[in-house]
């Protein structure tokens, strides 16, 4: 059963390398605390990838499927870990237009085990496509997108980091995403110097995910060789630069090609169109 996004559901970890999807009503923990009350993210936008939930080296394969799977649903979302630091992923669907976060659990999103957040902290709301943070000064520590204080309201763009207290949200619009000049992350700077015969190489190792099948895995290097009449030392030479490129080189083979798929995805560069 998918879930089902006018309760905010919650797509529990691993969910999807079972094969089926698991929900749970939407009740956010908070991310482990960083025993600072300061914002955690300063101008360098990498930094700021790496402390969140979309960091490179944070997520399981079985976390990346259901990341994609979100993606592909083609509906904005907020993603986040929790203080087991396990992903969490809320569904923001066309038929929310107000979500509530705090440690009340009256809450829409309840972050009950952060100390630093208000018992009615800030507000998400949908105005025609566009989703706002609100804050209109009632929570006591603060809200940040991208290291700055919400003081009201700020409409969000896809990517952007919130912060709430010691608890780290990633708001993401997959239908959001239009060209290179809007992204704020280096990894997405990296995506823009991409050559066209690594670009055709990602395009390819993506190929089994076309549709919507987040249970599959990426194209193996014979058969991108294959596709492309190239020879499997040519394709792991374009897989090691793009693997160098997006910070993946110390990562488990397996879990390299996963992230550079969802790293492909997340950033544009490849689209269900290419596919």
């Amino acid at each position: 059963m998918a879930p089902d996004s006018s309760r905010g559901d919650l797509t529990y970890p691993g969910a999807a390398a079972a094969g089926k999807a698991t929900t749970r009503p939407a009740r956010l923990g908070p991310r482990r605390k960083s025993g600072t009350g300061a914002p955690a993210f300063g101008t360098v936008a990498l930094a700021a990838m790496t402390a969140t939930p979309l960091g490179p080296h944070q997520s399981t394969p079985a976390e990346l499927h259901d990341r994609l799977a979100a993606e592909r649903r083609g509906l904005p979302f907020l993603v986040y870990r929790d203080d087991a630091d396990g992903q969490r992923i809320v569904d923001l669907g066309p038929d929310r237009t107000h979500l509530t976060l705090g440690r009340s659990p009256e809450n829409d999103v309840c972050l009950a085990g952060d100390g630093e957040v208000s018992r009615l902290h800030a507000e998400l709301e949908r105005v025609g496509e566009h989703w706002l943070i609100v804050d209109d000064g009632v929570s006591r520590n603060g809200t940040f997108v991208a290291g700055e204080r919400v003081n009201g309201r700020r409409r969000l763009q896809d990517g952007d980091v919130m912060r709430l207290g010691d608890t780290t949200l990633v708001f993401r619009q997959p239908g959001g995403r239009v060209t290179l000049t809007t992204r704020v992350s280096d990894q997405r700077d990296v995506a823009g110097a991409v050559t066209d015969a690594q670009r055709r190489v990602l395009v390819a190792l993506c190929r089994p995910f076309k549709g919507g099948a987040s249970y599959a895995t990426p194209a193996t290097n014979p058969q991108i060789a294959a596709e492309l009449v190239l020879s499997v030392a040519a394709v792991k030479t374009h897989l090691r630069a793009l693997f160098k490129a997006f910070g993946l080189d110390d990562l488990p083979q397996q879990e390299k090609r996963l992230q550079v798929v969802a790293l492909a995805f997340s950033t544009g560069l490849v689209s269900d169109r290419d596919l």
